[in-house]
């Protein structure tokens, strides 16, 4: 099961984790994965490339895994966060028993 984590602060969304695999198909071929980490990683890109916000961003080299924490304040980038939960809670409801999406506090909030 793929779960990603949204965390939340006083200003919005703050960040997110991604763990796990779909396994709705043999590896290479699991489109729904696919989904889920082209989703996530053009977000943690656009946060960081695009936006230019000063984040921390992990990923395991066999995929997987990918966080993303806005270590300033992540006003601008609510938008694409916002976007990213509300497309993989969609996904969740046409697949859940493989994808599941957890909202969390951020320690500063």
């Amino acid at each position: 099961m793929i779960k990603i984590e949204f965390f939340s602060g006083v200003n919005g969304l703050c960040g997110f984790e991604a763990t796990g695999h779909a396994y709705k198909g043999e590896s290479g071929e699991d489109v729904l994965c696919a989904f889920v980490s082209s989703a996530c990683l053009m977000t943690a890109n656009t946060v960081t490339d695009v936006l230019m916000l000063d984040a921390d961003a992990q990923s395991d080299s066999d995929g997987g895994y990918l966080k993303l924490m806005i270590m300033e304040d992540a006003t601008p980038a609510q938008d694409v966060l916002n976007g990213l939960k509300l497309h993989l809670t969609e996904l969740q409801k046409d697949y859940p028993k493989n994808i599941k999406v957890i909202n969390r506090r951020c320690n500063n909030a």
